[in-house]
């Protein structure tokens, strides 16, 4: 277990966008895909922006770079292996968490039907703990492997507390 989430966000925003260009005095723009809860308890997919970057070193004598502090608090990073064909039926997810695609790629369907596939570079924020079960029986998300191989998956437990109606809190 870890509880350094600046060294997890130092991960995010490498993920999310790669290299950036100090001579560039223009912050940065990346995405992530935020599964959120609305009132009604129904989860949704948004795609979000990081945008409040600072052009800074993290040590020096190293050179600056953007870097957006999406959050600072306890982590835990769990590195994931999702075997072949995996599939995640229909849940929440069990904390506030990122989620980093590593190798292989993955989908997320919410339960408005929204359903996103996301790969190594992509980045997502999983927040559907307030859902709550419809109709169906669907609660959270239902979520699975694309293609025959394995997906591996940097996950960022965080400390957060969930909440319903705010989409791309984290910006």
């Amino acid at each position: 277990m870890t509880r350094l989430l600046p060294l997890a966000a130092a991960l995010l925003v490498v993920t999310a966008y790669g290299a950036a260009h100090a001579s560039d005095p223009t912050p940065p723009t990346a995405w992530y895909w935020h599964n959120w809860t609305d009132h009604d308890g129904i989860s949704h997919m948004t795609r979000c922006p990081f945008h409040n970057y600072d052009l800074k070193t993290m040590s020096k004598p190293a050179g600056p770079q953007w870097q957006d502090h999406v959050h600072e608090g306890n982590a835990r990073i769990i590195s994931t292996v999702q075997p072949a064909h995996w599939d995640g039926s229909w849940h929440p997810d069990p904390k506030v968490q990122w989620i980093i695609p590593l190798k292989g790629s993955w989908y997320v369907t919410a339960m408005d039907g929204k359903k996103v596939v996301m790969g190594p570079g992509d980045v997502s924020l999983g927040e559907d703990q307030m859902s709550r079960k419809d109709a169906k029986g669907h609660i959270g998300h239902f979520a699975g492997n694309i293609g025959d191989d394995p997906v591996t998956l940097m996950v960022i437990q965080t400390d957060e507390q969930p909440t319903t109606d705010q989409p791309c809190r984290f910006h």
